[in-house]
This record gives C-alpha cells, structure tokens and sequence, in this order.
C-alpha cells in the first residue's frame, strides 16, 4: 500500500527535483545558508516561499499557530530554539514576523476555548491576549478593522517577544540582525510591513521598496 499523499505528488516532486537538481546537490553537500528567518502561522494559505519568492535554502522557516513566539522564560521552548539555532548558528541577518488577515489563532481570542478539549490551544492562544487588550483600548467598532488591528498588534508583540531572548539582543546590538514586522492581506493579496519612522503599518510597493531594503 503506497502513502496517497505521496502518490499524488509523486509527479511535482520528480519535476522539482529535476530542475532544481544542481541547487539541491549544492545544499546537500554544502548545508543551508539562509539569509532570513521566517516566523508565520501554520494557516495552508499562508506559504513563505510564494510570499517572498525563495527557492530552497532561502529561508530558514517556523510556522506556528498565530506567529506567536512565546517570551523567553515560559517554558515554551520549541519557537525560541529555532530563533537561537537560525541567529546564533545560521547567522540569519533578518526576523521576519509575518501575521495575516482571517487569522483563526486571532479569532480564538474571541471565543472561549474549552480548556478540557483543547488545552493546548487555550494555552497557547493566550500568548496574544495582550495584542487583543491593547486594540480594545483605542475603543474600535468596526470588525474588520479590529481584527485587522489585532493582527497587526500581535505582529509587534511577538517581535517583542523575540528580544527577551540572550541570542536575539546580543545580534541586534552588534548590528548584525534586523526584526521585520509583515502582515500578509489574504483578501486583497497585498503585503503590509511594519514602518518605525511613521509607527505603522505600510502597504508595501516599488515607490517604498527602498524604505524596506
């Protein structure tokens, strides 16, 4: 009995590994180099390669529920050992944080999870409570434009969350590293990233691609 799954993309995978023969042989032989980390949600419509247009050994990747990185400290280890490997051994130059729109980690926050049922859901979801605290502050009435601001915020705390770890600041003091705050628009297929000059979120085009480089 063959795997289905398998089965069914035995046909991609043989043209994927024919054309890109030479590159892998390379990466088999050589190990990874990768130039950035990218930390996004587990969410199937959110693919990091088809984002930022990286072949194989481009990105070194950690796919979580909601793009959460838990504060160093809690016991939550797996996301902060992938962070410590990609900076203190693969010497990863970029963080990338990318949230995105009609995020169901984002929208658990809403709803009561059953702590009996899904106790690591409850658990883990918490990790962005504050983001949510924060937006309900300002007071919003709109539902697209709280979720969307809860998304938003969940992206800034978890790039805070990144520089509790020993690794993480020790890179940024020495100028070797540099946090990247993204949120992917799944309906208008549009990236946003995170402008520090004007402390917000910015539709990414050519006319400020210099601002991002």
């Amino acid at each position: 009995m063959t795997d289905p799954i398998l089965e069914r993309s035995h046909a991609l995978r043989t043209e994927f590994f024919e054309n890109e023969q030479e590159l892998l042989n390379s990466l088999a032989s050589q190990g990874q180099f990768p130039d950035a980390m990218f930390i996004g949600c587990s969410d199937s419509r959110v693919v990091p390669e088809s984002l930022t247009g990286a072949r194989p050994g481009d990105l070194f990747v950690a796919r979580v529920v909601a793009n959460i990185v838990p504060p160093y400290g809690t016991g939550q280890n797996a996301v902060g050992a992938a962070v410590e490997y990609a900076v203190l051994h693969l010497k990863v130059k970029h963080l990338i944080v990318c949230g995105h729109t009609d995020c169901g980690g984002i929208k658990a926050l809403d709803h009561p999870v059953n702590m009996a049922t899904e106790p690591a859901i409850a658990n883990w979801i918490e990790f962005a409570r504050p983001a949510q605290t924060r937006v309900d502050a300002r007071g919003l009435s709109d539902e697209a434009a709280r979720h969307q601001a809860i998304v938003e915020e969940n992206v800034l705390l978890q790039l805070k969350n990144l520089q509790t770890y020993d690794a993480v600041r020790r890179a940024l003091a020495e100028n070797r590293l540099e946090l990247h705050g993204w949120v992917y628009d799944l309906a208008e297929r549009e990236m946003r990233y995170y402008d520090a000059t004007q402390d917000t979120f910015v539709t990414f085009s050519l006319s400020n691609s210099q601002a991002v480089a």
